[in-house]
């Protein structure tokens, strides 16, 4: 079994990355929605999959990863479970959120099975970057 690393970096480098993450998908969302209006509004929203997103990643990598068997289809599946639960409930708290500062928004669309796919999504295209990138990633078993 590998001695896996716990994954740290320092707060302020996860809230750059999370916050900027979060008020460009707002601005795309805002834009392609109507208007700019509802930008601040929507940078709320939108930090719970970037900001809780790396939480829940911070989960599996330091949580769950060393507790797991080493090959490499258990971490994968495990990941993937990880990102699907953690999907369903960072959708629970868009919409709370999205009741609380866009009342009159509909987020009917946003059913569990749909924010738990919709995570792992993002999470795959974005681990796509780092592959890309060479970093660790979930494609390459190094992160």
């Amino acid at each position: 079994m590998p001695d896996w690393q716990p994954y740290r970096e320092p707060l302020r480098t996860t809230l750059t990355r999370t916050i900027g993450i979060a008020i460009v998908a707002a601005a795309f969302v805002a834009l392609s929605s109507g208007g700019l209006r509802r930008w601040p509004s929507l940078v709320a929203v939108m930090l719970w999959p970037a900001f809780g997103g790396h939480w829940v990643d911070l989960l599996f990598l330091n949580w769950l990863r060393p507790r797991l068997p080493d090959t490499r289809i258990v971490q994968r599946i495990a990941r993937l479970a990880i990102w699907f639960v953690g999907g369903v409930l960072i959708g629970i708290g868009v919409r709370v959120t999205a009741a609380v500062v866009l009342p009159r928004a509909s987020m009917a669309w946003l059913t569990w099975p749909v924010a738990g796919i919709a995570f792992i999504a993002v999470e795959l295209a974005a681990h796509a970057v780092l592959q890309f990138r060479g970093r660790p990633s979930f494609y390459n078993g190094r992160g």
